[in-house]
């Protein structure tokens, strides 16, 4: 199983690095996190720089890709010959996005008049482009999903793992990156917001 986490110049650090985070937790022969970017260093809102370890394109083969938002993720999902390079499909992968990655979504066409969930900020550019926005934390419609809020990239990752690795793996990754002392009522919380879009 491997996991692109398309991340570009100008990324939230929390949407890319928490799901990185919790799908790592899954300890098994093939399985990969990657972060995927359109060159081999981005750099995040707040200055952080990371190196990539596939391009686009390599994402384009993986088994799940999550999009992560950004500061810039209105230009990104407005040029062109960026999103020229993307070729998901949610009939062979798992496809969500975070917060203003909702707007890469958009942009390649795969929201196809589904309603979506992203961050106070991106709201009204979602809503332009006609996309109705869900005042909730997680959405999902069969292999594409939605989540809204940085600390909502917990339940993304965790609905990868449920659906790929099964709910308790899913359970598992999310007690281990839990706070201390409130393990349970976060695990119960996070698989409450998923437990609805695994049918």
């Amino acid at each position: 199983m491997h996991i692109a986490i398309l991340t570009f110049d100008g990324f939230n650090e929390l949407d890319s690095l928490i799901a990185l985070g919790v799908l790592n937790r899954i300890r098994r022969p093939g399985w990969q996190v990657s972060i995927a970017s359109p060159k081999p260093r981005v750099e995040s809102m707040n200055g952080v720089v990371i190196e990539s370890h596939i391009s686009l394109e390599q994402a384009n083969a993986a088994d799940a890709v999550l999009v992560g938002s950004g500061m810039k993720t209105r230009e990104v999902a407005a040029d062109v010959a960026l999103m020229e390079q993307l070729k998901l499909d949610h009939q062979r992968q798992l496809i969500g996005a975070q917060c203003s990655g909702a707007l890469v979504l958009e942009s390649l066409g795969l929201l196809d008049n589904l309603p979506a969930c992203t961050d106070l900020t991106t709201r009204p550019w979602v809503e332009e482009k006609g996309v109705e926005v869900l005042e909730q934390p997680f959405f999902a419609s069969g292999n594409l999903a939605t989540a809204g809020g940085c600390l909502a990239s917990s339940y993304l990752a965790a609905w990868v793992i449920a659906r790929s690795e099964g709910v308790e793996a899913a359970k598992s990754a999310i007690h281990y990156v839990a706070p201390v002392g409130e393990k349970e009522v976060y695990v119960d919380q996070a698989i409450r917001n998923i437990l609805p879009y695994l049918a």
